[in-house]
């Protein structure tokens, strides 16, 4: 996890340079429903918020296992490392012949490169870790570059997030929330997965808004209220007036979760846990 996590800065820039492979993904106009399990979820959530807001066509993120896709789409993007994931496979599989399918893959031989209309494979994101974090921004970044962002600016923001010392209050916390607005409310939900998968904490996400409309009464003492993205105006003091520590990251959200996941690894190495193998998990979901 530790050298995953560092390479993210290079596979970024990799990512935004495979023009070839953006141009297979669904372009201006297209109506898209983005699927995926666990991790590929939340960043679908991410991707269909940038698509739509950046006025490429209306874009719709699901879990695989509950994906209502028969509503016209002209296409589905399916996200997964693995190509493996039993919920996502049987999607895909019931589309063929009448939806185009675009796979995002992280393995270029998992059976879903075979399914799929057309296969964008990104194995020099693929990793070893059963929690994903290289692979799951790249990804990202790939649909970033894919509707014109420029990503200078947070692949430098995640070489900074790498180098930084980080904030023993982060480290040492004892819960965590994590909010963000728009396309950061799917990193939200990513940054808390990485931290229950990796080192067993306990945490809880949210979008901005709705923090205020009951999730803030966990706050206290000891307790950190991370926010990824700008923050609501006076959603600080609000937070400060609990007691918790309110984190308000400046820098891109997406580099923002790469310093989560450092915490998430801090902490595991603290507790002496392996983040490469964490209790209850596996590298894919195979249902029998």
């Amino acid at each position: 996890m530790a050298a995953e996590l560092a390479s993210q800065p290079e596979t970024w820039a990799r990512a935004a340079e495979l023009h070839d492979e953006q141009a297979l993904l669904p372009g201006p106009g297209s109506r898209v429903a983005v699927v995926g399990c666990g991790t590929s979820w939340f960043i679908a959530q991410s991707y269909a918020w940038l698509r739509e807001a950046s006025g490429h066509g209306e874009t719709d993120a699901f879990a695989a296992s509950e994906a209502f896709v028969d509503r016209g789409y002209d296409a589905v993007v399916a996200l997964t490392r693995s190509g493996t994931t039993t919920e996502v496979l049987q999607l895909v599989d019931g589309l063929r012949g009448r939806v185009r399918t675009i796979g995002v893959i992280g393995d270029a031989a998992s059976p879903l490169v075979d399914l799929v209309d057309e296969a964008v494979t990104l194995p020099f994101a693929d990793e070893q870790s059963v929690v994903q974090t290289r692979f799951a921004t790249t990804a990202l970044a790939l649909f970033r570059a894919s509707l014109g962002e420029r990503l200078d600016g947070p692949i430098a923001d995640a070489e900074r997030a790498i180098a930084e010392e980080l904030d023993p209050r982060l480290t040492k916390a004892e819960q965590y929330t994590f909010l963000g607005h728009g396309w950061a409310v799917g990193l939200a939900h990513e940054a808390a997965l990485k931290m229950r998968e990796a080192s067993q904490s306990w945490t809880e996400s949210y979008p901005s808004m709705e923090y205020r409309h009951g999730p803030i009464s966990i706050a206290a003492p000891g307790r950190v209220t991370w926010h990824l993205g700008e923050a609501p105006e006076g959603l600080d003091a609000e937070v400060a007036a609990t007691g918790a520590h309110f984190e308000s990251g400046s820098l891109d959200p997406m580099a923002e979760l790469v310093r989560a996941q450092r915490v998430a690894l801090a902490r595991a190495r603290a507790r002496g846990l392996d983040p490469d193998e964490p209790r209850n998990l596996t590298r894919s979901v195979i249902l029998a």
